[in-house]
């Protein structure tokens, strides 16, 4: 077995010992903010003003500080975020206060006199709310409190703005105000905005704590010496022993089953932990179903974390075939004061919104709800990427990479990303450990559990890049061997049919489906080109003939170079399909086969005669000619729960979903391709639509179809998540599915499949380049291998600061690196390195 291999799996065993996903501890899994721990460890004892209430709060206080000198968050290259500032000061001022470890208060006041003006610099004129009212207050305790800030003069002008800003939220707002209500930040609001006690015993909750915010209850106990906010911390403390104080106290238990359930399926490492992640949902579910809708808690306090939790409930529920509706997490558009709030705080409903977009992915046929929610989501979002340096309101989020998150949903749906580059962007994301927010920052997974899960995932993830190199090379070895290299014409696409084959879908690692799915796609390609382009119509009719009979006898040329790969690509699969589920499956495949190659005779005999069909009749042969089900079904036959179970059925018996598998790739080439086939003299929906509809121009052919295109594809969602719609079990489905996804990939705003460079940069993420989570070391890009055939002399991948070029230089192929770096400042230097160097720059 491979050495890989084994270690990932030691690293499964590890993880599902140590996190006991069977009983979860939450507090065990949530990072402890310093910010409210600090808090927990000025609260004096009863007894004796001179020692510390929590003392297991002091100790981790005097325990967390880092190397730098900083307390809090900090982002994956370990740089300091805009919460350390006042988590330091807040530990600075216990330390203070009880007289401990002064080297390490004056360690942590020069973090901030050294690095305030370069965190705060980012957000001049753009602070977000939390740390306007939060960071000030924070001053004026340490000053209080005697601590000599000496606040170097360039950074005065920054202050000023900071204390300005909280002036005017002071003024704006009042105590029942946006969310989170100006009175959560009790322990930070200044001694002129008057709060008596009587303002802090009404809107204490009924467990004593003051909007759930440790910091906050704390500061009100310090203040009233009420007792039901010193029992409130002493649970805390009790729950929390050794941890830490997190953001929010209670937190929700499921919620933080979902975050980690979300964390498994975006990192890639689900198939690792299916029992553990059904285990939670089926709980989850259960609670669903108990709670109705309008039982929601709509209070501003708590539509974040509610809708929070609600959009990952459906999103997870739903993509695991759950039965769940759409008002469980379009509850909020009913409450016309909710809407009006997130608008008004769009920045801060930020991360909120974008998963409830990611939730509306997967919607059905007829749900006008989630259309309403998936249009108003996606208005604040665009809201707050149209502001650009304001996301940095968003507590949660870091505005570059926050930004750039936003924009990929926003500009390129889920139904057209592949899972293998989802999941190594989301490895590569330095924020992916945030879970839900909370007051000042978001509550984040365990710094230690999610390096575990982390380096599990990048394992996993180049494990899978040794694997598809490895079968790579195999696929380019069987295409030589059988001729489908360089045959002179059309469209050399080995690396693009396996890159699909192989980054859609997580399989097993040693599942035959991938090269099953690249030599299928490579083989459909190389002969719908034949019948496109090269062939005459004799040779067309003589070649479907062959195959009909299955028998090569008479052919010659390409006509014979496509039959035998064929044949080779029928036996091979058919024998080991025998071997794996004892189905011989021969019969079924030459038949499926047989109807691919008479659709494209048509087609053929169309072109060729200047014939126009109606649309109805091209798109029942259009559907077969696409060849999707060629390639999808297969490879579901090779998947455990094989089709079998199910009977293996011809054409006239496919299943819906299948029949929608093939519609919907048709529409969508069609409309990418109509301009170069019209100049060809080909069929195309497009054209056939506005030539049976003479008012109609291209723009309302390509509207019509588009509007049917979006009917589909949730109907096919719909077939394909939910039980009960089809015989076929949910992995042939699900593979369906990831089908369809290819080709909206391929062509969802343009004909990437034809293109000679769209694709370079997701294959040598996909397959090639060494994966990087942010520990600042520079990979360059490795060469592609080369693709004879290609009309395309000359190409130009750009990566960090090095370029990829590849050319033909005395008939020979030159593959290396081209590189511009700076010397002594003002020259460059241009140097040329193949591919053998080995480069890493730190």
């Amino acid at each position: 077995m491979d050495l890989s291999k084994v270690s990932i799996e030691a690293l499964v065993k590890c993880i599902n010992e140590e996190m006991m996903f069977s009983d979860i501890d939450p507090y065990s899994f949530v990072s402890p903010s310093a910010y409210d721990t600090a808090w927990l460890a000025m609260v004096p004892a009863d007894s004796n003003q001179m020692e510390p209430m929590f003392k297991d709060c002091l100790d981790w206080v005097v325990n967390n500080q880092t190397k730098e000198g900083f307390w809090g968050e900090h982002d994956a290259h370990g740089n300091p975020t805009l919460e350390s500032l006042p988590a330091t000061l807040a530990c600075v001022v216990a330390l203070k206060k009880w007289n401990l470890m002064t080297e390490n208060a004056e360690k942590g006041l020069a973090f901030i006199r050294a690095n305030a003006e370069k965190v705060l610099g980012g957000y001049r004129h753009q602070f977000p709310r939390w740390f306007a009212i939060v960071f000030p207050g924070m001053i004026e305790l340490a000053r209080k409190t005697g601590l000599d800030l000496d606040f170097p003069d360039h950074l005065q002008e920054l202050l000023t703005d900071v204390f300005f800003e909280r002036q005017r939220i002071l003024e704006n707002e009042n105590a029942g105000g946006p969310y989170p209500p100006l009175l959560s930040y009790l322990e930070a609001l200044p001694s002129f905005y008057a709060i008596n006690e009587e303002d802090i015993i009404m809107n204490l909750k009924g467990d004593g704590s003051l909007f759930q915010s440790p910091s906050a209850t704390a500061r009100a106990f310090m203040a009233s010496g009420n007792k039901d906010c010193l029992a409130y911390l002493q649970s805390l403390v009790k729950t929390c022993t050794n941890n830490g104080v997190p953001p929010t106290y209670p937190m929700d238990e499921e919620l933080v089953k979902l975050g980690l359930a979300n964390q498994l399926q975006r990192l890639g490492l689900a198939e690792h932990f299916t029992r553990q992640t059904e285990d939670i949902l089926t709980q989850v579910y259960k609670n669903y179903k108990r709670e109705l809708p309008s039982e929601k808690s709509c209070s501003f306090t708590s539509v974040a974390s509610q809708l929070y939790k609600d959009s990952l409930a459906f999103r997870l529920l739903r993509m695991h075939g759950y039965n769940v509706s759409p008002s469980s997490l379009c509850w909020f558009l009913n409450d016309r004061g909710i809407l009006d709030h997130i608008e008004k705080n769009h920045e801060f409903f930020s991360s909120v919104m974008l998963n409830v977009y990611r939730a509306t992915d997967l919607m059905f046929p007829g749900e006008y709800e989630l259309e309403e929610a998936r249009s108003f989501s996606r208005k604040v979002l665009e809201k707050v990427v149209t502001k650009g340096t304001g996301l940095d309101n968003d507590p949660f989020s870091k505005s570059s990479n926050f930004q750039r998150m936003i924009e990929h949903e926003l500009s390129l749906p889920w139904v057209a990303r592949l899972d293998h580059l989802e999941h190594r962007a989301w490895i590569e994301e330095n924020e992916m450990n945030a879970l839900w927010p909370g007051k000042t920052s978001f509550h984040r997974l365990s710094s230690a559990k999610n390096e575990k899960l982390v380096q599990l995932a990048v394992a996993d993830y180049e494990f899978r890049q040794s694997i598809y190199k490895r079968e790579m090379a195999e696929l380019k070895s069987w295409c030589l061997k059988w001729g489908l290299s360089d045959m002179g014409f059309g469209r050399e696409k080995t690396m693009y049919c396996y890159f699909a084959s192989s980054s859609s879908l997580s399989l097993p690692y040693d599942s035959d489906i991938r090269l099953i799915v690249a030599k299928s796609a490579i083989l459909i390609t190389v002969a719908d080109d034949f019948f496109d382009m090269e062939g005459s119509l004799d040779e067309l009719t003589f070649l479907t003939d062959a195959v009909r009979r299955w028998d090569a006898r008479g052919l010659s040329g390409h006509s014979k170079v496509i039959f035998e790969a064929l044949d080779n690509l029928v036996k091979e699969t058919a024998a080991k399909h025998l071997q794996q589920q004892g189905t011989d499956t021969s019969c079924f495949l030459k038949q499926i086969w047989v109807e691919t190659f008479d659709s494209w005779l048509v087609e053929a005999k169309w072109s060729k005669s200047g014939s126009f069909p109606s649309t109805d009749e091209y798109l029942r042969n259009g559907m077969t000619s696409i060849a999707a089900h060629t390639v999808v079904l297969p490879a579901a036959w090779f998947l455990k729960s094989s089709v079998r179970n199910a009977g293996i059925s011809l054409a006239a018996e496919y299943e819906t979903v299948t029949k929608l598998t093939m519609l919907i790739p048709r529409l969508l080439n069609d409309i990418q391709s109509y301009q170069k086939e019209m100049e060809d003299g080909k069929m195309n929906y497009v054209l056939l639509y506005m030539k049976e509809n003479p008012d109609a121009g291209i723009d309302d052919s390509i509207a019509f179809i588009r509007e049917l295109l979006d009917k589909k594809r949730k109907e096919l969602m719909k077939h394909a998540l939910m039980d009960g719609l089809s015989d076929l079990p949910i992995e042939s489905r699900q593979l369906h599915l990831s089908c369809m996804k290819v080709f909206q990939m391929f062509f969802n705003s343009s004909n990437r499949y034809d293109s000679n460079t769209d694709m370079i940069q997701d294959i040598q993420k996909a397959i090639y380049v060494p994966i990087d989570v942010g520990t600042g070391t520079w990979k360059p890009l490795v060469p592609l291998p080369s693709q004879s055939g290609s009309k395309k002399e000359f190409q130009t991948i750009t990566s960090h600061r090095l370029v990829l070029r590849s050319f033909k230089y005395q008939n020979k192929r030159i593959v290396g690196y081209q590189a511009s770096l700076p010397v002594a400042r003002r020259a460059h230097v241009n140097f040329f390195i193949r591919p053998s160097c080995r480069l890493s720059f730190a």
